[in-house]
């Protein structure tokens, strides 16, 4: 459908508790097509929709190794095990740490037939789900780590967007061929 700008750090809808999807229409699938070309062309492997300004529970993980996920009004049912790695993320460009997760979810979620349903991710798919699932409650990645460690990303974030007016990002199919990436950015 369309790219959209990611929402950037400062933006008072990251900090949102997204509101529940009451029926899954034509809206609602259409979101979710362009949280997938945006989170492609930002070579993202997640994106949540307050990430692109809307306050719903939805959001989406493809990590390329299995078949995309849809999450619409997600709950992590079961968790097992932790592993710490390091994440980033599509709204806070350049900045990444350490950040401790299960290793393992089963999640609930309803699909694009309105159907409620389970989904299992293991290693960085359920990091991925984890990470989007917390976009949806109003947290990033920084708000688990230690308040030092996030004292020091907030200075670089702020050292990075010196100058920069706004709490939006432009993206567009071309935004990860003209970087010259091979990998990806984030979630």
């Amino acid at each position: 459908m369309s790219v959209r700008p990611i929402h950037l750090l400062g933006s008072p809808v990251l900090r949102e508790r997204a509101v529940e999807v009451e029926e899954i229409d034509d809206e609602v699938r259409a979101l979710v097509e362009d949280l997938f070309d945006t989170m492609k062309a930002d070579r993202g492997i997640g994106l949540a929709a307050n990430q692109i300004g809307i306050a719903r529970r939805v959001a989406v993980v493809d990590t390329g190794d299995e078949p995309p996920i849809v999450l619409i009004n997600p709950v992590i049912v079961e968790h097992e095990g932790s592993v710490v790695e390091e994440e980033g993320c599509l709204s806070i460009p350049d900045i990444f740490a350490p950040v401790k997760r299960a290793r393992r979810v089963v999640v609930e979620t309803t699909d694009l037939e309105g159907n409620r349903t389970t989904v299992e991710a293991v290693d960085l798919r359920a990091r991925a789900v984890q990470h989007e699932i917390d976009h949806l409650d109003g947290i990033l990645f920084i708000d688990r780590v230690g308040p030092m460690k996030r004292q020091l990303l907030l200075a670089k974030w702020r050292r990075l967007r010196k100058g920069e007016k706004g709490y939006l990002k432009e993206v567009s199919p071309q935004t990860a061929e003209t970087r010259g990436e091979t990998g990806r950015s984030g979630y």
